[in-house]
């Protein structure tokens, strides 16, 4: 999520006077998909009768399958149409009048080439000698999958339903476990062709800290029964796997393939930007929806007060706003339409400990007896014992009991305090010595935001950014970070500090988010080149979604949030990068690895 956004979306909002909307389309008693597909119109609507409501056994549900044609954007990219110069300007909420007005519609255009960067690399170097390779390592990262309990009553819609921020609102909040699901199945489909050592996720699993989105987002991944809905049962479009309330079965990660977990910000502060306090923890839990104020710029916080927050209905088609505005123009409380337990806030603590539970591989994705024990979320795995690589997986999000710096607006900077620094380092240390090449794995990127910015690195950080930055650059054998928050599909040359030693320098990936556009992950091939060169092939993928499916609605909706809101992802029109990142090895790498180019298939020869 992004905090310049927040704070443009708190700003606009709060000077705009609010009442609760109603402007939902009665559907009937028929089964409705929009087909957001090329070459098919905007969200074509085809109408069938319908089946029975259901109250279907664990084994009976079905799922959602996805397109039979698999492919990443090497081969095709999801374009945004052009919307029509005669268009009506339609606010965020309004998700009934993006049809008629030429929201959200798409084609797809050809390929994203793999661009071949050489910026770490010696001036001189031209990668010509490179003649063969072999695979080390091939794996994929999703990230800020953004799992939302759109009913909770203790949301930022207001702060983003007329404009402003799509991370405040947005209608792919709707379908986000679905698009989840689709995913996964696109990745097992993509396992098949091309195997994957293992999946990591980047983090901002959840919305906003609730237990039930976490168990939701573990869920689809173990590819169990889902049900996407809090408080009571509500079934907007009559009849089963019609609507975004509907249960299903999800699919599962294919078992052989291990995932990992890192902890982003919105895993655990309240929307990713602040430390929820008793009113926040008894608002999720109960009826009543949340009144605040401007928690970003007011000194009070999350004590202050003056506007209801809103919530999702989620009887409605559209998934309309209930109980948004300023208090004066409700007479009563607005309040959900049930309360629920299961959206409690979760400690750092207790989210590591979900991952216990789970009956995917390995137990526990990565964290320990000893993460849950004292909420140290960082770790490191090999993922291959024949392979000298290590990932060491860097919790750089803030700590719970940050004091809060009103010039830093939230909670969402990437933050060291020294007791992870000092761990890093150790790690650092010992996969250089030990020579195995090295992955940080971590939620928020560095160094590619000015200093100062609302979603760069924490001024009152124990470790500064410069710090952190040039301690990596003494690690000849650290070939990338990757990381997620910024919702773009960013590549970033960490350029070594010393010309003479080019070795020094690493690359940065980021993964955009799985909420909104362009709702990718991306895969990641490791190869060592026989010039005694790494090189990292680092593919976006758009999930494989079926027309008419509740996958497609979610992308026809997170092109149309992208039109509407203008956000700054960068890329456009696709919101795409595909590289070949070249990294130098040491002499004793090469010396390490050289013995081992035989042992793995030959995958390109020149």
């Amino acid at each position: 999520m992004k905090l310049s956004m927040i704070l443009l979306a708190s700003i606009l909002c709060l000077s705009v006077a609010s009442q609760a909307m109603n402007d939902s389309a009665t559907t009937g008693p028929y089964k409705v998909s929009f087909d957001p597909g090329v070459p098919h119109d905007a969200h074509n609507i085809t109408v069938s009768e319908p089946k029975a409501e259901e109250s279907l056994g664990q084994s009976q549900l079905e799922g959602y399958p996805i397109a039979s044609d698999v492919f990443t954007t090497l081969q095709k990219t999801v374009v945004p149409d052009s919307i029509p110069s005669d268009s009506e300007k339609v606010l965020p909420y309004e998700v009934s009048k993006y049809k008629q007005n030429g929201y959200g519609t798409w084609h797809y255009g050809p390929g994203i080439v793999s661009v071949k960067r050489l910026d770490i690399m010696p001036t001189n170097h031209s990668g010509a000698s490179a003649t063969k390779a072999s695979r080390l390592l091939n794996f994929f990262t999703i990230t800020d999958i953004h799992i939302t309990d759109k009913e909770s009553p203790a949301q930022a819609i207001y702060l983003g339903y007329k404009g402003g921020s799509s991370s405040a609102y947005s209608p792919v909040m709707l379908y986000t476990t679905q698009v989840l699901d689709a995913a996964v199945q696109t990745i097992n489909a993509l396992h098949k062709q091309n195997p994957f050592d293992f999946g990591i996720s980047l983090g901002d699993t959840c919305n906003s800290l609730q237990y039930n989105e976490l168990r939701w987002y573990i869920d689809v991944l173990d590819g169990k029964n889902i049900k996407p809905d809090s408080g009571v049962k509500d079934d907007p479009v009559p009849g089963p796997y019609n609507d975004y309330q509907d249960e299903y079965k999800a699919v599962g990660l294919n078992k052989t393939i291990d995932w990992y977990q890192a902890l982003g910000n919105h895993d655990h502060f309240w929307t990713g930007f602040l430390p929820p306090n008793d009113y926040i923890r008894q608002t999720l839990i109960g009826e009543d929806i949340l009144n605040l104020g401007n928690p970003f710029i007011d000194p009070r916080g999350l004590d202050s007060r003056g506007f209801y927050m809103g919530s999702i209905d989620g009887r409605t088609p559209y998934g309309d706003i209930i109980g948004v505005g300023p208090i004066k123009d409700f007479k009563n409380p607005p309040k959900v339409l049930a309360a629920d337990p299961n959206r409690r806030a979760l400690s750092r603590k207790e989210w590591i400990s979900e991952f216990f539970n789970t009956s995917s591989s390995p137990k526990g994705h990565g964290f320990n007896q000893s993460n849950i024990e004292t909420g140290f979320a960082c770790y490191t795995f090999e993922p291959k014992s024949n392979i000298p690589i290590k990932v060491i997986v860097l919790d750089d999000t803030q700590r719970d009991d940050d004091l809060n710096n009103p010039d830093t607006l939230g909670y969402g900077h990437a933050s060291l305090d020294n007791e992870r620094y000092d761990w890093l380092v150790k790690e650092l240390d010992m996969g250089q010595a030990q020579g195995k090449l090295m992955v940080i794995a971590a939620h928020i990127p560095i160094g590619v935001e000015p200093a100062g910015s609302m979603m760069g690195w924490n001024p009152t950080s124990p470790i500064s950014e410069a710090q952190l930055i040039a301690k990596l650059h003494t690690y000849p054998n650290l070939i990338l970070w990757i990381a997620g928050h910024r919702h773009s599909n960013t590549v970033t040359a960490l350029k070594s500090p010393d010309a003479a030693h080019p070795e020094l320098g690493f690359w940065e990936v980021e993964t955009v988010s799985l909420r909104d556009f362009p709702q990718q992950f991306r895969t990641f091939e490791i190869v060592r080149n026989s010039d005694n060169t790494v090189s990292i092939f680092t593919t976006d993928v758009d999930p494989a979604v079926k027309d008419g499916s509740l996958a497609a609605i979610s992308r026809s909706y997170g092109v149309a949030a992208q039109e509407i809101f203008n956000n700054s992802i960068g890329l456009l029109p696709t919101g795409s990068y595909n590289a070949e990142l070249v990294k130098q090895l040491t002499p004793e790498m090469q010396a390490k690895l050289s013995n081992e180019i035989g042992k793995y298939p030959l995958i390109t020869e020149t």
